[in-house]
């Protein structure tokens, strides 16, 4: 495996682990490898640790038994790198105050400048029945990509979805759009 990439990984990882966006086996973060491979943690993986053993390397045309070892979000992963080509990473996380605002909200209007500037409005996706939910997931969250011009998606009560061609720019967007939550929510208080 790429040494760099493990290390950008790890990194981002770690600092979103940091600020409570992964949880101790909630998460996931991957890698475009190839056209069709990728790199991402596996199911057992506490993500403030990530090594090369906590990674395992995926192809989308040929499913092995590497495929039961990958973090329980790989379909959504396999099917975003699948329909959009510029995805280089993506990343699961459950950012606490976006999530929490996602249950009472719409949309994300952000009111700082931070959040006006780089993010605008986050429309936050309802799946309706979490039912089926995580079957039906894989095939609407890559939907939603590719209709919406953005690279966040907020599911209600569920969490963040998010792809970039750059891991560090992606981190900042989520970092950026949970701070935007957390001035709202400490906003609607005063």
């Amino acid at each position: 495996m790429d040494k760099h990439l493990i290390e950008e990984i790890k990194h981002v990882s770690l600092s979103m682990f940091n600020k409570n966006f992964f949880g101790v086996y909630h998460g996931s973060i991957s890698a475009r490898i190839s056209a069709s491979g990728f790199l991402i943690n596996k199911k057992d993986t506490i993500l403030d640790e990530i090594t090369e053993e906590g990674l395992i390397a995926l192809d989308c045309h040929k499913r092995d038994y590497r495929w039961s070892e990958a973090s329980i979000d790989v379909p959504i992963h396999e099917h975003i790198y699948e329909t959009i080509p510029n995805a280089k990473y993506i990343c699961f996380t459950m950012p606490p105050y976006a999530t929490a605002y996602s249950l009472k909200h719409g949309k994300v209007s952000p009111q700082d400048f931070h959040g006006k500037k780089i993010l605008g409005e986050i429309i936050v996706y309802d799946p309706q029945s979490i039912d089926d939910w995580i079957e039906r997931a894989p095939y609407e969250i890559p939907q939603f990509f590719q209709k919406h011009d953005s690279h966040l998606l907020l599911i209600k009560g569920y969490g963040l979805i998010s792809y970039d061609r750059d891991i560090t720019e992606m981190a900042k967007k989520v970092a950026i759009l949970e701070n935007s939550c957390r001035l709202l929510a400490l906003s609607a208080n005063l």
